[in-house]
Parts: C-alpha cells; structure tokens; sequence
C-alpha cells in the first residue's frame, strides 16, 4: 500500500482556478485638450430603449418617477402660463406631457433633447422632443458645449446643427468630466438580464411539470417502446401527459426545490430597484405594510425632489422660464406624529432599557 506523505504533494497547473472578481477600470468620456473639438454620440440609445419598452418592471419603475416629479403640475407666473400654454411639441402634446417625456428619456438614455422652436422675437413657441440616439454633442478643448447635431445615418454633410441655446438639454447623473450623462440602463442591465434568464428557465421548468402525468406501460417489445418515447419526446415539448414504459425509464428531479428558483427571482426584484432607486412600493401596487410603505415614500422623497430641483433650473437656464413643480405630500411629520402616538415605544422604566427577566406589569 502506498504511503501517503502531504509533505510531499504537488499541485498541477492553475487552468482551473477561480478568478477574483474585479471591476474593470475605466476613463471618463470628457473632453481632449489636444483637439479642437471632441464629441459625443449616444451608440447605445437602441439597446437602452429596447429595454426600456421591453422591460415592464424597468419601464414601470422609471415612469412612476417622471410621475411623481411632474404630475402635479407647476406653479408660475401669469405671463408665463400662457407661454407654455400654446406648446405642443408634434402637434398632440402640452407642455406637461414634454416635460414628462423629457424625464424619462434622461433616465433611460442618460441624456434627453427637445429642440427650443422661437418666433422672429426670439420668444420660446415650441418645444420639440428629440431622440438622444440621433443626436451628437460637440465640445470644445475646454469641455464647454459648443454645439449639437442631429445626424442623418450615413450622410454626414447632412447632419442638423443646433446652438446650445437652441436646445433643452436634461443630463442624468453626470459625473466627473464626462460630456454625457448615465443611464440607469447602464447600471442594471445585468440585473435584468439575470432576472429575465431566471423567469425563462422557471417557465421552462413548470412547462415541463405539467407534463409529468406519468403512465407506466409494461411492455418488452423494442418498436412499442421507440413508438413511446417518440411520443414522450413529443409529450415534453407539447406539455402534455407523459406516457413511459414501465421499469425501463427514469425521471429525477433535481436538488433545487422551486422555492430556491423563487427566492433567487425575488432577491434579483429587489436588487432591481435598489439599483435604480425607486422603492419598490412606489413602482408597483402589491402588498405592503403601512410601516414599510412609510419607509419607502420617506426614502423616495428627497430623490423625486432632486430631480424637479434639477428640471426647473434645467429650464431656468435654457428657457429663462421660472417654474415651481409641485411637491407631493411628505410624511416627514405625519411619520413623528405616529411614532408619538405609538405607546409601546415610549414610557420605558429604567430597568427596562437592558436586557433582564423582570418584567414590568
């Protein structure tokens, strides 16, 4: 019998090993002091906006935002109520219905456009949503915005130039010197991704356990069993009852028991919204206790706030047009007025501020 010594054990080569998670370093998209001019085309518009339409949750999620940060309308001055009235972006919209798709457009696609249409005065008449992946924003060697384009595919000497004047411009998320801003696409992508991948295979899995009515056949003769396992193969794909020769096939489920797939699914839900920032209580309409719907509207508040502050200096700047969206209502007080009345969680006696066995009647 060999002798097993660990001193003298080797290893093999390292083919097979794990690698450590890493995050791939990367540059900002900002401008090139080297050059005249540096620009910026939005290549994963497409991508983005597929699954923005393709995506319910993604959609719902980034929807219930731009509703919350435009739907109660805004305050203004009489002058300019009456200026804002009369756009119609193509033809069907209000300015209401702009400024909504605008939102959504930032945060699907990291940028969004409208091009500002004026009279011979220069007054604002129109205001006309534009798509972030026709469109290029030039800088100059010092990062300043030194013009737009819509481009034509394929037709460069064709491409649409606007001056930064003549265009509204809302950024999501720009950070350090980057001449764009981030789609929460970007971010989640591989969320949905997984999410998606997870809810096809359980598909698959429950297609396929509703075929297990299992009939066993006692039968020896090789034509009659290659005659029943066609009609098995067939019985799988169909979804139908399963019909298999008795003692000579097996079916074994595996280790994973449904409520594992389920809970996989369920974390990647929540992972989802945490990665795009709206609480999940304020996308969807299920089930939740008043405590963690109070948390999650307390949560979300300081987020829809960020962005209507964002939106009406976006049009302060470009439009010259003070506006003040309205706010919903906070529960900041109402949630200190309820911990008040919640007795069990006041009045403690000091010897029950430590963890002991007496109990305080």
């Amino acid at each position: 019998m060999a002798e097993l010594n660990a001193n003298q054990a080797t290893t093999t080569d390292m083919t097979n090993k794990v690698d450590d998670f890493e995050v791939s370093s990367l540059q900002p998209d900002g401008e090139s002091p080297s050059v005249d001019e540096t620009f910026y085309d939005y290549n994963f518009s497409d991508t983005y906006f597929g699954y923005y339409k393709e995506i319910p949750e993604l959609k719902k999620a980034i929807d219930a935002l731009a509703t919350w940060t435009v739907g109660k309308g805004f305050e203004t001055d009489l002058r300019t109520k009456n200026l804002l009235q009369v756009v119609v972006g193509w033809g069907e919209d209000s300015i209401q219905s702009i400024l909504w798709n605008l939102q959504v457009m930032k945060k699907v696609l990291g940028d969004s456009f409208a091009e500002i249409i004026r009279n011979d005065s220069g007054d604002m008449i129109n205001l006309k949503p534009l798509y972030a992946g026709d469109m290029r924003v030039v800088v100059d060697k010092r990062g300043i915005i030194k013009r737009y384009e819509q481009r034509t595919k394929g037709k460069v000497d064709q491409h649409k130039k606007f001056k930064p004047e003549d265009i509204l411009h809302l950024v999501n998320d720009r950070v350090a010197n980057e001449i764009h801003g981030t789609s929460v696409v970007e971010a989640v992508k591989w969320v949905i991704d997984a999410r998606n991948e997870a809810l096809r295979d359980e598909k698959m899995i429950k297609h396929r356990e509703l075929a297990l009515g299992v009939l066993y056949v006692d039968t020896d003769n090789q034509a009659k069993r290659d005659k029943i396992m066609r009609q098995y193969e067939q019985a799988v794909k169909k979804g139908e009852v399963l019909v298999l020769p008795k003692d000579t096939a097996e079916l074994k489920g595996t280790d994973v028991k449904p409520q594992d797939r389920l809970a996989w699914i369920q974390y990647l839900e929540n992972f989802f919204y945490q990665a795009v920032g709206v609480p999940r209580v304020i996308a969807t309409s299920e089930n939740f206790t008043e405590a963690a719907s109070k948390v999650g509207y307390l949560t979300f508040e300081p987020i829809y706030v960020r962005e209507q502050t964002d939106l009406e200096a976006d049009i302060w700047n470009k439009l010259g047009l003070k506006i003040t969206f309205n706010r919903p209502p906070s529960l900041a007080g109402v949630q200190q007025e309820s911990e008040e009345k919640n007795t069990g969680q006041l009045g403690f006696q000091d010897n029950e501020k430590e963890a002991s066995i007496v109990k305080n009647e």
